[in-house]
């Protein structure tokens, strides 16, 4: 077999869209998914019994089954009852979802990780449950769990290359259409592998300077 990686280099603007597609389905989902482990934590490490039930109900379910098949279920049961989303809603939906179990739990070890002076001194200046967690809390969390979270992140950017089971044309699903039209499957797959290691390697490196810059956490994020 010879391996002919010039026919591939046509393709590199476009796995480069793609690459560019998957840090941004990644991204959003992300940011998605703090959000909603923020307020999971803080109804199960605050919130009345059914609060802290249903949450822990959510969390159990996405984290106790695959995201691959949460996604089809999104994608393909929906439309039954007459909610249809488009390939990319469904992922965005679905990775939010199971990004906010995972990282509610993640979150939520910070917030008893928080120290009882601050949250007393929190208490004498007045401050509301909300104020608390929007400004002692939270940033406690954040510099605390950085690395993990940032690590997550890098998980799901690599795990958006299921979207392209769904037709999204992210970085796998461009590679896939390359390989249909000129079936250089080991050079086009090759190619595709390095970009993710390069993408992983800039991604890191940029979450390490944010959080260097930003909280002062200097440990490594993946």
């Amino acid at each position: 077999m010879t391996l002919q990686y010039g026919q591939i280099l046509q393709y590199l603007p476009d796995f480069l869209l793609g690459a560019l597609m998957a840090l941004w389905i990644a991204g959003l989902a992300f940011a998605g998914g703090l959000l909603i482990g923020l307020f999971g934590a803080a109804a199960l490490t605050y919130g009345a019994w059914p609060l802290r039930a249903a949450v822990t109900a959510y969390v159990r379910f996405f984290t106790y089954t695959p995201q691959l098949v949460q996604i089809f279920f999104l994608f393909f049961a929906l439309p039954e009852a007459g909610i249809i989303l488009s390939p990319i809603t469904a992922v965005l939906i679905g990775m939010t979802l199971n990004a906010g179990a995972y990282l509610t739990e993640i979150e939520r070890a910070g917030f008893t990780s928080v120290p009882q002076a601050e949250l007393d001194a929190a208490e004498t200046l007045g401050f509301s449950r909300l104020q608390t967690i929007w400004y002692v809390i939270a940033p406690h969390v954040v510099r605390a769990l950085y690395p993990a979270l940032s690590s997550h992140y890098i998980i799901m950017t690599l795990g958006t290359s299921m979207a392209a089971i769904f037709g999204v044309e992210e970085l796998t699903g461009r590679a896939l259409n390359a390989n249909a039209i000129s079936f250089r499957s080991v050079e086009i797959f090759s190619v595709v592998a390095v970009m993710y290691i390069v993408l992983t390697i800039i991604a890191s490196t940029l979450l390490w300077l944010v959080g260097r810059w930003l909280f002062r956490v200097k440990a490594k994020v993946f």
